[in-house]
């Protein structure tokens, strides 16, 4: 299938897509009212102007309440001087911006080639993404924290390594998750950006612990081992491995503690290999599905770090695969077993997303170098033949057989997405996690 040739047609495909996108987001999901970034803004609130303790907050009726490390706490001081208005404005402005700095990375050198059309498919396909748009209308971080860490990953492959690790640092400092990418830099023997994320974490959480030394202390202590904090393990949106097995009822630490060990394993085994090869986009992919797996709670929304992985299946080639994936995990398919999991399918569908992150660990392709990769026929005109000795690529190459999406790979994430099944996802929260 070919798009519309002329710029009108194109223009009139991409309107037509955005009122598509814009009528399945208004009806289909229920949207998240903005509850965790209550959360941040009740917490910071209470905290300045009340004298009250960052974790003993909680928004009025729940019991949900501030779970972050304290020096997101600190960061997040800005929304002590603005109203609930001017914060939700804030939330919008910080995650887009951030997700274009993720596109940026992602999309490489040569994303102008990639021209308006393409880049207005990819993001009507990305406003159905069902993490992003959670992210988007819980007013969460996720964004934010992708765009730290895969910054590091185009420092480190554009040569300026001496600067990686602050992301990383920063990042895992703010949410623990991230950590798992110091990891990946001590795997791929990058000791120095290893030592200079641990040393900036270890800064930054000192200069919290100097702020606020009761929270420090009460969170390092007590709230970090607590999970209850977070919400249910066998809450439908956790797709992480303890959600699998809360909701088989096995919630012994020993056997999770199995599972996390033998993706690890496996992570260590594929993302080495990755890193030794050059193709840091594959390695960093790899690491974000890794920490949704091994995490005790990912629920929906973090599935953002599975966006790295589509960049890696589109520029493999992978792009039907991709695709299908990809539209799946725009569906909120994994909600109608929100009431009952029980059974077979129970089982394989309420942790659909779960079996994807899985699948993309064990089978993500790895070490694809772009001197081995075509160029896209519309640029091949223009584009320079890419260098041997340059190196790996961090993002979608200039192809359009794999790279940036087109008019099918776009219209076939916003047709399957639409198909989603009517009943809406709980607006039950899942706390500022």
């Amino acid at each position: 299938m070919t798009g519309p040739r002329t710029e009108r047609g194109r223009l009139l495909l991409v309107l037509a897509l955005a009122a598509a996108v814009t009528a399945f987001t208004a009806t289909v999901p229920l949207l998240r009212g903005f509850f965790d970034l209550r959360v941040y803004y009740g917490t910071v609130h209470t905290w300045v102007h009340h004298g009250g303790l960052i974790y003993d907050y909680r928004v009025p009726g729940t019991q949900y309440g501030f779970t972050y490390p304290p020096f997101a706490a600190v960061l997040m001081l800005p929304l002590a001087v603005l109203g609930r208005n001017t914060a939700i404005a804030a939330s919008l402005v910080v995650n887009a911006a951030a997700l274009g700095v993720v596109l940026r990375i992602l999309a490489g050198d040569h994303w102008r080639l990639y021209g308006w059309y393409r880049w207005a498919l990819a993001l009507c396909a990305l406003a159905l993404f069902e993490p992003l748009r959670d992210t988007f209308s819980f007013g969460q971080v996720n964004v934010v924290l992708l765009a730290l860490v895969l910054t590091d990953a185009w420092l480190l492959t554009s040569g300026r390594g001496r600067w990686a690790g602050v992301g990383i640092g920063l990042a895992a400092a703010i949410k623990l998750t991230p950590a798992l990418f110091i990891g990946l830099l001590l795997l791929a023997g990058r000791r120095r950006a290893a030592a200079r994320a641990t040393a900036v974490a270890v800064a930054v959480t000192a200069l919290a612990a100097w702020v606020d030394p009761a929270a420090s202390r009460f969170y390092w202590t007590r709230a970090l081992w607590d999970t209850g904090r977070v919400g249910r393990l066998d809450y439908v949106s956790n797709q992480s491995l303890q959600g699998v097995l809360a909701r088989l009822g096995e919630t012994g630490r020993p056997l999770w503690a199995t599972v996390v060990l033998l993706a690890l394993c496996v992570w260590g085994w594929r993302t080495r290999r990755a890193a030794l090869a050059g193709d840091w986009t594959a390695a960093f992919a790899l690491t974000g599905a890794t920490a949704c797996l091994v995490s005790p709670i990912t629920w929906v929304h973090h599935l953002v770090w599975l966006l790295p992985s589509f960049a890696v299946l589109l520029r493999s080639g992978h792009r039907r695969v991709a695709g299908a994936l990809y539209a799946v995990l725009c569906t909120s398919v994994v909600w109608l077993w929100f009431d009952d999991a029980s059974g077979v399918d129970g089982f394989l569908g309420s942790n659909l997303y779960t079996w994807i992150t899985l699948g993309l660990l064990l089978g993500l392709p790895v070490g694809q170098r772009r001197a081995a990769l075509p160029l896209a026929r519309s640029a091949s005109a223009s584009a320079p033949a890419p260098s041997p000795a340059s190196p790996a690529p961090t993002a979608v190459p200039d192809q359009s057989s794999s790279g940036a999406p087109d008019v099918a790979a776009a219209t076939g994430v916003a047709e399957a997405a639409g198909r989603a099944l009517g009943r809406s996802p709980s607006s039950e929260p899942t706390g500022s996690t």
